[in-house]
């Protein structure tokens, strides 16, 4: 009965821990959020906690039992969910943060089961210190600067794309990356401009240069996310 109790207790403590990470998460505008982080963490424990008890409990291996064995799986494991919470948006990723959070948050859930209780509270605490006081300091140090993404889109095969990077440097538009996609059967091509700029930049009059250059479809301005 009280390895049953310290089980449960160790599961609302990862449940706890975990809920917390994905409440700052969840803050950013995250898909995953509170129920998604608590599940990761919930489930890692559980895993230890079977880890654990497979080889002392059911095999009697006190000294050569591998309590690591099923618990190194969750490490791997956890990679594919994560992968799933990076969105890749022609040009621009999401959830990165998020991804990294996730197997974080697994590896609290592990050390939880292991009964590393103190560990794992100051690893979560370690967690919401990164993605809030660190994301204040990237602000600070690029303050009055934003990364945007430009997609244009054209009625022809861009083989020269000199003429649109110098609308941006006239603008005085960095460009800090390009992706270029082709589609030779409607003769058309949408580039990924990634740019720095000035938060008080004029982009309705860089998009009339763009503009004037002909033969563009559309031109669209977006935020690049990367929490």
């Amino acid at each position: 009965m009280e390895e049953i109790i310290d089980a449960v207790l160790k599961l609302l403590l990862s449940m706890v821990l975990g809920a917390m990470v994905g409440l700052e998460r969840r803050h950013k505008g995250q898909i995953a959020g509170m129920r998604t982080f608590a599940l990761i963490s919930m489930g890692a424990t559980l895993a230890m906690l079977v880890s654990i008890y497979i080889p002392e409990k059911l095999l009697g291996l006190t000294e050569n039992g591998d309590p690591g064995r099923i618990a190194a799986q969750v490490i791997s494991g956890i990679g594919f969910l994560g992968a799933g919470a990076i969105i890749q948006m022609k040009g621009s990723v999401r959830g990165l943060t998020t991804a990294a959070g996730m197997w974080m948050t697994a590896s609290i859930g592990l050390a939880v089961g292991a009964g590393m209780y103190v560990v794992a509270v100051i690893a979560s605490l370690l967690i919401i210190l990164v993605l809030t006081l660190l994301e204040l300091c990237e602000k600070h140090l690029f303050k009055g600067k934003e990364q945007k993404i430009v997609r244009l889109k054209v009625n022809y095969i861009v083989t020269d794309a000199s003429k649109y990077r110098q609308c941006f440097s006239d603008a005085q538009v960095h460009i800090s990356d390009e992706f270029f996609r082709y589609d030779y059967t409607l003769g058309t091509t949408t580039i990924n401009f990634m740019v720095r700029s000035q938060d008080k930049t004029d982009f309705i009059g860089l998009f009339d240069k763009i503009h004037a250059t002909g033969d563009v479809l559309s031109l669209t301005l977006t935020n690049e996310v990367n929490n």
